[in-house]
C-alpha cells in the first residue's frame, strides 16, 4: 500500500472506538484480578495494544506527520524498537526527546507500558490523527 496523508473521521472513530473497547474491557478484568498477576500481564497487553493502535495507520507519511516527538511518532518509535529487540531507541529521523514524550520512556530502557502511559499515548495519538490527517 502506499503511503497515506489523510484518513477519513471513520477510519479514526472506528479505531479509537476498537480501543476504548479493549482498554473497557481490560478495566473490568483488573477490578478482579490480584495485583501480582496484573502486574506481569500489563506489559504484555499493553505492548501489543499498541501494535494494535498504530496498525490501522501504519502507512502514514512523514510529510504529514512530521519529524518533532509529537504522539504519532513516538507510537512509531515504539512500536519498531517492540518488533526488534523491546529497547527504544533514537532515531536518525524522529526528533523525540523522552522526557516530553507522552510515556516518558527513556532510550535504552525496556518497553514495559502500564494502562496510564498506553491511556495517555494512545489519547494523543487520535488527537495528533485527527489534527494532521482530517
Amino acid at each position: 500500500m502506499l503511503g497515506r496523508k489523510n484518513y477519513t473521521q471513520t477510519e479514526i472513530h472506528t479505531a479509537r472506538t476498537a480501543i476504548e473497547r479493549q482498554l473497557a474491557a481490560y478495566d473490568r478484568v483488573v477490578a478482579s484480578t490480584k495485583a501480582a498477576a496484573r502486574e506481569e500481564f500489563d506489559a504484555v497487553f499493553f505492548n501489543q495494544l499498541l501494535l494494535a493502535l498504530d496498525r490501522p495507520f501504519v502507512h502514514r507519511i512523514r510529510p504529514v506527520t512530521g519529524k518533532d516527538g509529537n504522539a504519532l511518532n513516538e507510537v512509531e518509535m515504539l512500536c519498531d524498537a517492540l518488533i526488534t529487540n523491546g529497547v527504544l531507541a533514537p532515531s536518525k529521523v524522529i526528533k523525540l526527546v523522552p522526557a516530553n514524550s507522552v510515556t516518558g520512556i527513556e532510550f535504552g530502557a525496556s518497553i514495559q507500558l502500564d494502562r496510564e502511559q498506553f491511556g495517555r499515548l494512545a489519547t494523543a495519538f487520535f488527537d495528533d490523527l485527527e489534527n494532521r490527517f482530517l
